[in-house]
C-alpha cells in the first residue's frame, strides 16, 4: 500500500470523527511528534514539491490546498520555501505554458495567449511571474500581451 502523508489537523479531525476523546487525540499527536512521524513543515514541503513538479501548480494553489488541509501558515510558508529550493516555479510554469501552446494550435495566437494567461492564473501562478515568463517565451506577441494586461488592470 502506498504511503499517504497527513497533516496534524487531518489526523486530529479523523480521530475526532472516530469518537476518540480529546485527551487521547492529544496523546496520540504528542507521540507522533516525538517519534518524528508528524512534521507539518516537512509535509508541506513534500506536498509543494509534488504539486509543483508533477501537477504543474503554482504557489497560490499550493498555499490554498495546504490551508484547506489545516496546515498552519508558518509551516506552509516554510514548506513552500523548501520546495522552491528544489523545484523552480518559473521552470514549471514554462513547461506548462509550452505544452499548452503546442496543444492548442487551432486558436489564433492572440486568443491562445489570453486563454493561456487565464489557465496559468487558475493553476496558481502569480500574475507577475506569468507576465514575465510569457513575455520571455513569446516576445513577438508582446503587443497582445500588453493589451491583455491593460484589460486585466481595468477590471481590477
Amino acid at each position: 500500500m502506498a504511503r499517504r502523508d497527513h497533516s496534524e489537523a487531518e489526523i486530529r479531525r479523523a480521530l475526532g470523527r472516530e469518537g476518540h476523546p480529546e485527551p487521547d487525540v492529544e496523546a496520540a499527536l504528542d507521540r507522533l511528534r516525538a517519534e518524528r512521524y508528524l512534521d507539518d513543515a516537512a509535509y508541506a514541503a513534500r506536498f509543494a514539491r509534488s504539486r509543483l513538479a508533477h501537477q504543474g501548480l503554482g504557489q497560490r494553489r499550493i498555499r490554498a490546498a495546504l490551508g484547506q488541509r489545516g496546515v498552519a501558515r508558518t509551516a506552509v510558508e516554510r514548506g513552500i520555501r523548501e520546495a522552491l529550493e528544489e523545484v523552480s516555479e518559473a521552470d514549471t510554469l514554462t513547461a506548462l505554458a509550452r505544452k499548452y501552446w503546442r496543444e492548442r494550435t487551432q486558436d489564433q495566437p492572440e486568443q491562445r495567449l489570453r486563454k493561456l494567461w487565464s489557465f496559468l492564473l487558475r493553476r496558481g501562478f502569480s500574475p507577475d511571474l506569468v507576465r514575465e515568463r510569457l513575455r520571455t517565451l513569446w516576445p513577438r506577441h508582446r503587443g497582445a500581451l500588453d493589451e491583455l494586461l491593460a484589460a486585466e488592470e481595468e477590471n481590477e
